[in-house]
């Protein structure tokens, strides 16, 4: 089941509509607007599966209100249920750019007792918070004003690799996360010149489609088959703990690269890449982007902004990506990456692989 295969999943999925209130992150006025979809599906529950008695953040509490706040967003496939992977997308100051980024909890910590969707929480919960105030690149000055005006240019500019690292301390001084695992991938785009910048660590990641092509992806990070490289804090009551792998935010892998006008930017849990081949995310994608062509052309009356438009495609294309992974991984019939990975090392697997799935989708647009 390869680009064939997701090509008829998406014309059959296209028949239900995309909700028209999609809260659309869009910069402006700069040269570059980012239009930034959402979508996530938690894996069903296990009855055969260790309990964890977990400890949610409390809704009143400011890591519990901003996960109620992402998970409010629409998101057809799955509802609120993310299970052990998150994600954020903060504007930048004054709009300069976006940040965004996924985290998936380490998955073995409920073997002991430990829920590991805290840590992902609390990651990305942090990651925002410090991309808030913060530029995507060099503070911007307006170079007609006198220097004492330009040296008074509030905030400081927050590459991704400092986003993690300061987001990571967060969670170490987070009194609620006893202890955990998780991967990140932490990105920012800069609205003033489409610069790219992310900060990957494990096996989540990003690609770039341009023109139907993947121009850029993210290779994952992996002690050996089915490790990733992850951050971890460690429970104060066991000083050994053997089995966890402690890796550094300064491990991740950097990248730098500039985006162009209809660029798409797909960042995901590995419960997307273990279950979809990048052929696959791209001809969704075009088959999403083919049908917003059309209904623009046909719709008579009412026609909604290009933004908003913009804003739901990039939605509808989340949420199509979400629904043909989720089809994937219970398809024991279909060779998946997965399976590919594990025959390179030697090993048997069949089909797809259960997860967590989390995906972000950024469509590009530069004012020509």
């Amino acid at each position: 089941m390869k680009a064939s295969s997701a090509a008829a999943f998406v014309v059959n999925a296209s028949r239900r509509s995309c909700p028209s209130h999609i809260r659309g992150y869009s910069s402006l006025p700069r040269p570059y607007r980012f239009h930034v979809g959402a979508s996530w599906a938690g894996k069903p529950h296990d009855p055969r599966g260790p309990r964890v008695k977990s400890n949610p953040f409390p809704a009143d509490s400011p890591i519990g209100q901003w996960r109620d706040l992402m998970l409010s967003r629409p998101n057809a496939p799955a509802g609120n249920h993310i299970g052990e992977d998150f994600f954020y997308i903060q504007d930048m100051r004054e709009k300069s750019g976006i940040s965004l980024g996924v985290a998936d909890g380490v998955g073995g910590w409920t073997e002991s007792g430990v829920d590991p969707s805290l840590f992902s929480q609390a990651l990305m919960y942090h990651a925002q918070r410090y991309s808030k105030a913060a530029w995507p690149g060099e503070p911007e000055v307006d170079p007609t004003q006198e220097y004492e005006e330009r040296e008074q240019v509030e905030g400081w500019e927050l590459t991704p690799l400092e986003c993690l690292e300061s987001a990571y301390g967060g969670v170490l001084r987070e009194r609620n996360v006893l202890a955990g695992s998780s991967t990140a991938c932490v990105m920012t785009l800069n609205a003033s010149n489409g610069a790219l910048r992310a900060a990957n660590l494990g096996d989540s990641g990003f690609l770039v489609i341009r023109a139907s092509t993947v121009v850029y992806q993210q290779q994952s990070q992996t002690h050996f088959f089915n490790c990733p490289k992850q951050l971890s804090k460690l429970p104060t009551s066991q000083k050994r703990f053997s089995r966890v792998c402690i890796d550094n935010p300064s491990d991740a892998d950097l990248c730098e690269m500039k985006l162009r006008h209809g660029d798409i930017v797909i960042a995901y849990t590995d419960g997307l890449s273990d279950n979809v081949f990048p052929a696959e995310m791209v001809a969704i994608c075009s088959l999403v982007a083919r049908q917003f062509q059309v209904a623009k052309h046909t719709v008579t009356g009412g026609q909604e902004s290009q933004e908003v438009s913009e804003d739901r495609e990039a939605q509808a294309m989340a949420e199509r990506i979400v629904d043909y992974a989720r089809m994937c991984m219970f398809n024991r019939k279909r060779i998946s990456p997965f399976e590919r990975a594990a025959a390179r090392e030697g090993m048997y697997f069949r089909g797809g692989k259960v997860d967590d799935v989390t995906v972000l989708v950024t469509i590009v647009q530069e004012a020509i």
